[in-house]
């Protein structure tokens, strides 16, 4: 999310969280964004989300000083180490997780117990909004307790597939590109159609 009053609108929605990416090199950068448009936000009743990639974990603290955020969700090779310290000066971590085969889930067990949540998406050359699905058969084989967020590719149509899912540890979904007039952009009336279709 970038434009104000796109944030306002969509936060007017019943989901629960939302993000603000905090890359230079993604189309979504949300730089220059007021810290009140957050403060908006979580007047609401939706929790904002800081996005990074790859930031020292001072520079993460600052950030989350600046713009009043307690989440942080982190897109790079944030290491289970790096994890581990954010999550000891009080924030609440995601971590994203590009999922290809089954190597990729082996290599999870090393964050159990560093993050509060994971976020499952497709390989993408900016890390994430390639609007591609990844193959979610492989989350049969999820070995760990720590909960996880379903992403990448998930579209409109998408509603009843995914609650036919019967995943213990899916935590919820994240849309994205699939939903936005632009980037950065959500369509409004795609947003609520979708979720009323989830709560049928």
């Amino acid at each position: 999310m970038r434009e104000p009053g796109n944030v306002r609108e969509v936060a007017r929605l019943p989901l629960d969280y939302m993000g603000f990416i905090f890359y230079d090199r993604s189309p979504r950068f949300c730089g220059g964004i007021s810290p009140d448009v957050l403060a908006g936000v979580a007047e609401m009743g939706v929790v904002p989300v800081a996005v990074t990639v790859d930031m020292a974990a001072d520079e993460l603290s600052r950030l989350a000083d600046i713009y009043g955020v307690g989440i942080l969700q982190l897109h790079g090779s944030e290491t289970p180490e790096v994890c581990s310290v954010l999550r000891s000066r009080g924030f609440t971590v995601w971590k994203a997780v590009v999922l290809r085969s089954h190597l990729d889930m082996e290599k999870l067990a090393a964050y159990a117990g560093t993050v509060d949540m994971f976020l499952f998406d497709t390989p993408a050359e900016n890390h994430g909004g390639s609007g591609r699905k990844f193959d979610w058969n492989l989350l049969g084989a999820y070995p760990l307790a720590t909960g996880f967020m379903l992403s990448g590719g998930i579209s409109p149509s998408d509603a009843m597939l995914i609650k036919r899912l019967r995943f213990p540890g899916l935590m919820g979904v994240d849309l994205n590109s699939r939903f936005e007039i632009s980037p950065g952009v959500k369509d409004v009336a795609l947003l609520s159609e979708f979720m009323a279709e989830m709560k049928e």
